[in-house]
């Protein structure tokens, strides 16, 4: 089986750096006061990537 990666469409890219971005301001501030770890919003914006870059049409 081979895999085939594309570039994942905008729409895509921009939810998942829009997660990253959260993750990351919640790491660092304490202002921001979310019921899940940081860690978990980058991993989820990270899995959304590699779906986009994967799955066709997504």
């Amino acid at each position: 089986m081979r895999l085939r990666v594309q570039a994942p469409t905008q729409l895509v890219f921009i939810i998942s750096l829009v997660l990253a971005v959260i993750g990351i301001l919640a790491a660092v501030t304490t202002v921001i006061v979310l019921p899940i770890a940081p860690f978990w919003w980058v991993a989820v914006a990270y899995v959304i990537l590699a779906l986009g870059c994967t799955i066709r049409g997504l």
